[in-house]
């Protein structure tokens, strides 16, 4: 028996000869962040939704908790949280009114449906807005109202579709800090966005999907080195030593790049030691450097090189198949 807290099984889901969902497959160990990236249309949100019961798959299943999503479905909404990418509260109940109706729509008592309201709008920020309607939030208030409306049962398992999207870049890392909370509570969660910082910042494995299909999955550094080596940067200080410092990083081994303008020069790098080696070499030769340092592969990088095209070109929302 498998333990993972979350588990895809060859799920399928289509749209009359449309197929958005093709034979996805993954896992997530329990206290762990599952990073889903993908371009627009790949087929995220459809995966979630067949994942939190909203969707039934075309063919195989999930488990979330250890519950079967087509034979457990009740158990499953019990053991999951959901964050969607457009807010699911109530804009004319208050964020107070909001967590007590969900937290007694999952049956708790009221004892409980205080005291967890009242601790969920503390851990979010959102004390002193807790009396006011939900319309009269900012953005960055309303996600995280959302959030913790997702939370109010303390749910193993959290579902987060685009969390922070639209979200200004302060709000972003606030929000990041609360999820990190989270995990290190113990709580497992499955991440889908567009944000290639968010997944590197956040996730313990990503995978990539497109068409439908995973293209890649691995650790954040695992999907970078798939998409090259690093490269060695060396920025000197006077652009009449760039012919110097080329010879010496040739003599180190590789092909050099040399961008005068910038009195910048780049080599393919082995990593950590050939970094330490050229530091001495270039001590040593009194060549003067602004700057010497590794250039790692971002994810954006990958992203390049599997989907053809940069994440930013991914527009925020998905397609009509994804959220039918």
């Amino acid at each position: 028996m498998s333990t993972a807290a979350i588990e895809a099984i060859d799920l399928v889901k289509r749209f009359g000869d449309f197929t958005a969902v093709d034979g996805v497959s993954f896992a997530a160990e329990p206290g762990s962040v599952l990073g889903m990236l993908g371009p627009n249309g790949a087929g995220k949100t459809t995966t979630v939704r067949m994942m939190t019961t909203l969707s039934r798959p075309t063919s195989g299943t999930a488990r979330v908790a250890g519950f079967d999503v087509l034979k457990e479905p009740d158990q499953v909404r019990r053991a999951m949280g959901l964050t969607a990418q457009s807010a699911t509260v109530d804009e004319l109940l208050t964020g107070r009114e909001n967590l007590r109706m969900i937290g007694e729509l999952y049956g708790l008592d009221r004892s409980t449906v205080r005291s967890r309201s009242d601790e969920l709008l503390e851990r979010f920020s959102l004390t002193e807005a807790g009396g006011r309607v939900v319309k009269t939030y900012s953005g960055g208030m309303r996600r995280r109202i959302d959030l913790a409306v997702s939370l109010i049962a303390t749910p193993p398992v959290l579902f987060l579709d685009e969390p922070t999207t639209g979200l200004d870049p302060r709000s972003r890392v606030e929000l990041w800090e609360v999820l990190r909370d989270l995990v290190r509570e113990g709580t497992t969660l499955l991440l889908t966005t567009q944000y290639l910082e968010e997944a590197d910042q956040l996730a313990d494995r990503i995978i990539v999907i497109d068409h439908g299909s995973v293209i890649a999955a691995g650790t954040p550094l695992q999907l970078k080195q798939q998409s090259g080596a690093a490269a060695l940067v060396v920025t000197v200080s006077h652009a009449g030593d760039l012919g110097r410092a080329q010879e010496l990083m040739e003599r180190l081994g590789g092909e050099v790049y040399v961008d005068a303008g910038a009195r910048q020069l780049t080599t393919p790098s082995e990593g950590l030691r050939a970094m330490t080696e050229a530091a001495e070499a270039f001590a040593d030769s009194g060549i003067e450097v602004d700057d010497l340092g590794l250039k790692r592969p971002t994810l954006d990088d990958v992203f390049l090189r599997l989907t053809g095209h940069r994440a930013e070109d991914a527009s925020a929302q998905e397609t009509l198949e994804e959220t039918a």
